[in-house]
């Protein structure tokens, strides 16, 4: 999709961030993307204490490049 400026020249829409993306990703302050770790949405009955304790803390991921391309997708 092309938006039409003066004298004929074009110019591509801006990048958009993802939406899911930014609501499920964070930054940190080295630049390192932050997650939170996952089941532990539902059916924790069946998970022991320990395990729901140790999905309570946050984590980075681990892959550098995982993160380099998430960081592309937020871009913030």
């Amino acid at each position: 999709m092309h938006y039409a400026l003066t004298k004929g020249e074009t110019k591509m829409p801006k990048m958009r961030s993802h939406s899911g993306a930014k609501k499920r990703f964070r930054l940190s302050a080295t630049g390192k993307v932050k997650i939170r770790k996952m089941h532990r949405n539902h059916i924790l009955n069946k998970k022991t204490t320990k395990r729901k304790r140790d999905l309570r803390q946050g984590g980075y991921l681990a892959s550098e490049k995982q993160a380099r391309a998430m960081r592309y997708i937020i871009q913030k």
